[in-house]
C-alpha cells in the first residue's frame, strides 16, 4: 500500500512512542510528510532521529495537547516547515484508574483534558485549513473502552465515550466541506500504557490472553495500518465510523 499518503502532510499526537510512533513510521513510509507533536521531549528526539534516518520528511514540537496556546504554536510551526496539516491523527491519551466516589475534580480533568479536550482543541486548530482546501481527514484514537469496559477503569471508559461521540458529531459537521473524521478503538496493544494497566489489575495479562479470540496481543503496527487506510483517499467514503482493532475481544459473548 505504499504510496497512498503520498502529498498529505500528517500530524500525530503522542506520536513519541507506542501507537504514535507507529502511525508516524506507516504514515512516513506511505508518502507523507509528519509532524509528530508530544510532550516527551527526549523520547520525541529519539523518534524524529529514527525516522529522519529512514529517509522520512519529519518535523517535531513538543507540545501540550491540553493548552490551546501550545497546540495553535505547534500546528503554525508544523505548517511553516511541512505546508498545512491535511491529515490529523488525536492518538494521545491518559489512562484511569479512579473510584468515582473519592476522585478530585482536578484528577478528573485531567483525564478529560487529554483523552478529549486536546482533540477538540487539536481539531479546531487544523479544521479551518481543511475546510478551506475541502480536503482532510481526522482519525481519532478511542478505545474499545468506548463500547465495551472493565471495572476499575473510571473515568477512562466515559473519556473515550466522549471522544467517539465528538468524532460523529465533527463528522456530520465538516461533511459538506469533504472532511473527513472517524475514529479507531484499539483492544489490547502491547504499549507502555498497556504495561501500566496490566501492573494494575491483578491477573490483568493473563485474563486477557485467555479471552481473546486471536489468542495474542495487537501491536502498534496494526492499529497504524488501519489508521493510515482511514487517513487515506482509500477511504474516501468513510467518515463518523468507529473501527474495532481488538483481536475480536468486542464481538465476544463472555
Amino acid at each position: 500500500m505504499s504510496g497512498r499518503l503520498t502529498d498529505e502532510v500528517v500530524l500525530v499526537t503522542g506520536a513519541a512512542r507506542g501507537i504514535g510512533r507507529a502511525i508516524a513510521a506507516q504514515a512516513a513510509e506511505e508518502g507523507a510528510a509528519v509532524a509528530l507533536v508530544d510532550v516527551l521531549a527526549d523520547a520525541l528526539d529519539t523518534t524524529t532521529a529514527d525516522l529522519k534516518q529512514a529517509g522520512a520528511t519529519v518535523f517535531a514540537a513538543v507540545g501540550d495537547i491540553t493548552d490551546e496556546t501550545s497546540v495553535r504554536r505547534a500546528v503554525e510551526q508544523a505548517t511553516s516547515e511541512l505546508g498545512p496539516v491535511t491529515v490529523l491523527v488525536n492518538n494521545a491519551g491518559k489512562n484511569a484508574y479512579a473510584d468515582a466516589t473519592r476522585m478530585t475534580v482536578e484528577e478528573w480533568d485531567s483525564v478529560f483534558d487529554v483523552d478529549l479536550k486536546g482533540a477538540w482543541l487539536m481539531a479546531r486548530a487544523v479544521l479551518p485549513g481543511m475546510i478551506e482546501r475541502r480536503h482532510g481527514s481526522i482519525v481519532n484514537i478511542a478505545s474499545i473502552h468506548s463500547s465495551l469496559t472493565t471495572a476499575g477503569m473510571f473515568p477512562y471508559a466515559a473519556a473515550k465515550s466522549g471522544l467517539v461521540g465528538m468524532t460523529r458529531s465533527l463528522a456530520l459537521d465538516v461533511a459538506p466541506h469533504n472532511v473527513r473524521v472517524n475514529a479507531v478503538s484499539p483492544g489490547f496493544i502491547a504499549t507502555d500504557l498497556l504495561e501500566e494497566f496490566f501492573d494494575t489489575i491483578p491477573d490483568a495479562r493473563a485474563t486477557a490472553l485467555d479471552v481473546h479470540p486471536l489468542g495474542r496481543i495487537g501491536t502498534p503496527e496494526n492499529v497504524a495500518e488501519v489508521v493510515c487506510f482511514l487517513a487515506s483517499e482509500a477511504a474516501a467514503f468513510v467518515t463518523g465510523a468507529n473501527w474495532s482493532v481488538d483481536g475480536g475481544l468486542g464481538v465476544r459473548y463472555a
